[in-house]
């Protein structure tokens, strides 16, 4: 009886094959569900409700946000802040100046200079000078000033320069660092740090963790599908053998 289970229905003999397909899915599920959860502890998403990021960020686009400490803010970010002056609620902006700096509009060029270096700011619209209105500013410790890459049509660190201290907003105010924008499809792709702000004390920030985390999606997805693919196809392949003998047999016996 058992001989005849181990022939017909008793449980198949694994072979390296199908060894090596279950570890690939088991490997997948990690990956796959890992960076999920990964990504949902470090981002949050946003959607910006205004143009005053473009072109940069548009109005309506969802970002990916990673969830940082204010004293990890460098120049140069796009962060997530909230400040009750502002109406307390979630904002987008550049980060220009931190606590120390002196940020002044405008030289001859209608450019931005933060402690005398002029800066290139390539994510402005094309054309677009840095800021219509003229002003000078030291940026209080522990504060940040803050611009919109919109100029023309932002509301940002400007329009509260009277304010006691001076349009710049409480590093604890920020809540996250802007590191990509996700939706629509065709907006898709990561905010990089620019490169003017290199040469000032403290450099820019290093890219969040986003790129790994995406790998290992995309890569626990295609373990996950390959290794579920593994048995369907070896079982047609079989099939297809055992017809190709069954024809032979055929045209053995007629002959």
């Amino acid at each position: 009886m058992s001989g005849a289970q181990g022939v017909g229905g008793g449980t198949p003999r694994r072979t390296p094959g199908s060894v090596l397909s279950g570890l690939a899915v088991a490997v997948g599920c990690v990956l796959f569900l890992g960076g999920f959860v990964w990504g949902a502890v470090l981002y949050k998403p946003y959607t910006v409700p205004t143009d005053s990021m473009a072109p940069t960020i548009g109005k309506g686009d969802r970002v990916l946000a990673q969830r940082i400490d204010g004293g990890e803010v460098r120049r140069g970010d796009v962060v997530v802040f909230r400040d009750n002056v502002w109406g307390d609620l979630p904002m987008v902006k550049r980060v220009i100046g931190v606590g120390g700096d002196r940020v002044e509009c405008c030289d001859k060029q209608g450019r931005l200079r933060v402690n005398g270096k002029v800066l290139d700011e390539p994510y402005l619209r094309k054309g677009e000078q840095a800021s219509s209105t003229v002003f000078s500013t030291t940026v209080p410790k522990d504060r940040l000033f803050l611009l919109g890459d919109h100029r023309s049509d932002s509301l940002d660190s400007r329009v509260h320069l009277t304010d006691e201290a001076g349009g710049a907003v409480e590093r604890g105010a920020v809540d996250a660092r802007v590191d990509a924008t996700a939706w629509p499809l065709g907006s898709w792709g990561t905010v990089g740090r620019p490169d003017a702000f290199k040469a000032l004390p403290g450099g820019i920030s290093e890219p969040g963790p986003l790129g790994p985390i995406l790998i290992a999606i995309i890569v626990g997805a295609v373990l996950i599908l390959g290794g579920a693919a593994h048995g369907p196809y070896v079982r047609r392949r079989a099939g297809g053998a055992r017809q190709g003998q069954t024809a032979k047999g055929k045209v053995a016996a007629s002959g």
